[in-house]
């Protein structure tokens, strides 16, 4: 039997950060949020964002890489979507927080 690695509190926080990295970035959310409505290809994700193909395909290969996000072939197409539900659900709590403190957000000069 194998024994699980016990993560210690400030590991779990560095996790955190790392993953609340991942959506810091306005190409990487605004592919996530694409992704919210389900699979997409990078051309339709392309026209969803407006960002370039390069662009996106860099991005993706990011959040694929941190499995935030995971593509599967279907014939000729690849099609990209969230790896797990519950990041539409973070990103719907994040929608309905920012409904309440959006001025307080826009207005902190720290995080820009």
């Amino acid at each position: 039997m194998i024994a699980k690695t016990k993560i210690t509190k400030t590991q779990t926080t560095d996790l955190k950060v790392k993953l609340f990295r991942g959506f810091s970035d306005h190409s990487r959310m605004s592919i996530l949020n694409a992704l919210r409505s389900g699979p997409l290809t990078v051309n339709e994700i392309v026209e969803a964002t407006g960002l370039s193909q390069s662009n996106v395909s860099n991005h993706l290969g990011c959040l694929r890489c941190c499995d935030l996000v995971i593509r599967q072939q279907q014939g000729r197409f690849v099609y990209y979507q969230l790896s797990d539900e519950r990041i539409a659900k973070l990103l719907d709590l994040a929608d309905e927080l920012l409904a309440d403190v959006a001025l307080g957000v826009n207005r902190c000069n720290t995080y820009d």
